[in-house]
């Protein structure tokens, strides 16, 4: 352990902490913007300066580790007046415009210039204009806002291990390039948007969609109906000043009744529908290999996490054929809202406009690949990120937190406990697990043994295991069989697991699920600012919780799942079922 003092409070901490976290230990913030905790700081921003007693000249905290006796001041006015110069500098080479700006009092260069009494900028502004880049169908890159603060380079590299983004040019000319062009279309791109989940200012943020929910909800001619992906609940409520986690179910769906959707369904209710069709695939694949000795693509890897199939047709198309052929929830919804609802509720598909609310950016590409249009229309029409959501309910004069609970609408918005977890990482295996245990072994799981806590949590890769027993008489060629499987969520753990299967499947893994942003679904990259991992776990606990206290708990027990089964998809893996709710990709490598 190391002694210091920081504004002449002791302290001690591991050797290796930065000042920083060590003033933060004995609850003295430290000013900054680069740092993003869990990713390399790169020291560049100088908003994070302290002056240490022996020093030559004053240190950047987040960089600067602690030694034997160091005397840190943080509040001295040479600390102070530096401080705030260089936020007089990051304010003379940005836009004033931020009653426009996507981060009107959501930006951290905002906040900070107001927490040290910056009401003017002493240096004139002479940068020179950037062309908006409007190129992917996700994201939007505004270079004159950016800071150089190189978190989106740390998250796109480290974290997700992609490499679209990195500094270009030198000095006063640096730009935040996209891979050898101007433009994001230009890179290797997945669309995850964790570049604008942990961008502190207006550089990067989502493709908004608003102003077309909000025609297609003026127009009597359309019949809106709006989807909401399982993270939402445990994350809209932040948008209004709640706590990480509170769960705020019931007042979604009164808000999104009162902006005018005609119904409120449950992406939920086609997250049962994955796990049917998709255990049964897996259950299909192992019984070609096993059985008939046949050739077959195994680990198959789940196929719900959009930016997930980017990475896989940029970087290992080698393993595109291990990929489950189902599509992720949001589009199964979609397809069937314009075919199995439009049915039966006797509406021309035509006149149906399917918006989808998602934690995720990626979503927004998803919904536009030309794949999607397998109900005769685009499945999907539009993608709202929660943060989307937020503002459109803020817009709309809706007093959230006080709001009464409403219920998703029939049938499509039935589901179960097992659907809720797809929002956390590990959730699509625990979830597949309780389905495909009772199908094989034709018993009840007992309560108690729903959660399969190997594959729970924030580590990287996990891995589990269970091994058949009892098996029915159709199943009985997985009798005594070990059923391997891994879990892996952030880009770069995915890498590894790849790398793991390409290089001959040493695990002797059966089924993998990859989420491509970390944590799951409840951290991505369109979820409110800023996901730590204190805020992961928050999130977490309580989609655990709100499956617990669902009184249906496995996919399999959903009615209105049986249901679209005897009246419209007849059996998993049939003929309607793969017109409507498989697909296939392709290598995207030049």
């Amino acid at each position: 352990m190391i002694n210091l003092t920081v504004n002449n409070v002791p302290v001690s901490v591991e050797d290796g902490t930065t000042v920083l976290d060590a003033a933060a230990k004995v609850g003295i913030k430290i000013p900054t913007l680069c740092h993003l905790d869990g990713v390399s700081s790169p020291g560049s921003c100088r908003v994070c300066l302290v002056e240490i007693k022996g020093a030559r000249t004053l240190q950047p905290s987040c960089v600067t580790k602690v030694t034997e006796g160091m005397a840190v001041s943080t509040n001295t006015k040479l600390a102070r007046d530096a401080r705030k110069l260089s936020v007089e500098l990051m304010l003379a080479n940005h836009p004033w415009d931020c009653n426009a700006c996507k981060r009107n009092n959501e930006c951290e260069l905002q906040a900070l210039a107001t927490s040290m009494g910056i009401s003017e900028v002493r240096f004139p502004y002479e940068k020179e204009q950037i062309p908006l880049d409007k190129s992917t169908p996700a994201l939007v890159r505004d270079m004159n806002k950016c800071v150089l603060c190189r978190r989106c380079i740390g998250v796109c590299q480290e974290t997700q291990g992609v490499g679209s983004l990195s500094p270009r040019l030198r000095g006063f000319d640096t730009v935040i390039g996209a891979g050898s062009g101007d433009n994001l279309c230009d890179a290797v791109c997945v669309q995850c948007g964790q570049c604008s989940a942990v961008c502190p200012v207006g550089a990067i943020y989502e493709k908004d969609s608003i102003e077309d929910v909000w025609k297609a909800l003026d127009n009597p001619d359309k019949y809106v109906v709006v989807q909401t992906a399982p993270a939402i609940r445990a994350a809209l409520g932040e948008c209004f000043g709640l706590k990480p986690g509170t769960l705020v179910t019931g007042k979604m769906v009164t808000a999104l009744r009162r902006l005018g959707f005609k119904k409120v369904f449950d992406t939920n209710f086609t997250a049962d529908l994955t796990i049917i069709e998709e255990g049964h695939e897996l259950l299909t694949r192992l019984k070609t290999a096993l059985v008939e000795k046949g050739t077959v693509s195994l680990p198959m890897f789940t196929s719900c996490s959009p930016g997930w199939i980017n990475y896989m047709e940029y970087f290992y198309p080698n393993l595109l054929p291990n990929l489950s052929s189902c599509k992720s929830p949001q589009q199964m919804f979609g397809a069937l809202a314009k075919t199995y609802f439009a049915q039966k509720e006797g509406i021309d598909p035509s006149k149906i406009i399917v918006v989808s609310i998602m934690p995720c950016t990626a979503k927004k590409f998803e919904c536009d690949r030309e794949e999607m249009n397998s109900s005769g229309f685009k499945d999907v029409d539009y993608v709202l990120t929660t943060r989307e959501l937020g503002h459109m309910i803020t817009e709309a004069g809706i007093d959230f937190v006080n709001l009464e609970d409403g219920e998703q609408d029939a049938p499509m918005g039935m589901s179960t406990g097992a659907a809720d977890i797809f929002a956390n990482t590990g959730g699509v295996m625990e979830a597949a697990l309780r389905t495909v245990y009772e199908v094989v072994i034709g018993q009840q799981l007992p309560m108690e043994k729903l959660h399969v806590k190997p594959v729970q949590g924030l580590k990287g890769l996990k891995e589990a295991s269970v091994t058949l027993t009892g098996c029915k008489p159709e199943w009985s060629f997985l009798e005594g069989v070990t059923a391997k499987v891994a879990v892996a969520h952030g880009l770069s753990n995915a890498k590894k697991a790849c790398e793991l299967v390409a290089a001959g499947n040493k695990h002797g893994w059966h089924f993998i699920e990859v989420m491509c942003c970390p944590g799951g679904c409840i951290g991505g990259g369109g979820q409110p600012r800023l996901t730590t991992d204190a805020v992961r776990k928050a999130r977490m606990k309580a989609i655990y919780k709100e499956d617990e206290g669902r009184p249906m708990r496995k996919s399999h027990d959903n009615p209105a799942i049986t249901q679209i089964y005897k009246e419209f998809l007849h059996e998993p893996l049939g003929h309607k079922s793969h017109e409507l709710l498989h697909t296939h990709y392709h290598s995207k490598v030049k």
